[in-house]
């Protein structure tokens, strides 16, 4: 049976792509953004575009069957990737004009609420890959359960003449 990936993936592929097509349409100011980190050095150029480009893949392959499982994992590194990236200039009090998650395109300044936005970036991919089938757990509201006998819709097909 091919099972749905679930509105977390979609919803998480959607804002990957986002991300991934403003970052590649201002390829400069993406990688200047990266540089203001202060850790990617002379590598600041390759990750401009390798960032990107892993992004479209975890959002393309959340919607094809047997990539799934791979997107899920590719999608979690992503997420720890940007919530890493962001808690460690925060620490160290660097002040970025933009944090570069959709490139030059709805750029905000590195502030605390950056730190929320990401941990909520976090959760999304974490449900996303656990609707993937990745081993991950979920809180019980985000489980699908298969009707049984005590599902209202069971009960309510059971009472039917």
């Amino acid at each position: 049976m091919i099972r749905k990936p679930g509105l977390a993936a979609f919803v998480y592929a959607a804002l990957l792509s986002a991300m991934a097509a403003g970052q590649l349409a201002s390829l400069g100011r993406f990688e200047d953004a990266l540089l203001g980190y202060g850790v990617f050095g002379a590598g600041a150029e390759s990750a401009a575009v390798a960032v990107p480009v892993v992004e479209l893949a975890v959002a393309g392959g959340l919607a094809i069957v047997p990539a799934r499982r791979a997107a899920g994992v590719l999608g979690l590194a992503v997420a720890l990737f940007w919530a890493v990236l962001a808690a460690q200039a925060f620490a160290r009090g660097l002040e970025l004009e933009n944090c570069g998650c959709f490139g030059a395109y709805l750029a905000q300044e590195l502030r605390w609420w950056v730190l929320l936005e990401d941990a909520e970036f976090l959760l999304l991919a974490w449900w996303a890959g656990a609707r993937t089938g990745l081993p991950l757990p979920l809180p019980r509201f985000a489980r699908r359960r298969p009707p049984g006998p005590e599902s209202p819709r069971a009960t309510a097909a059971s009472n039917r003449p």
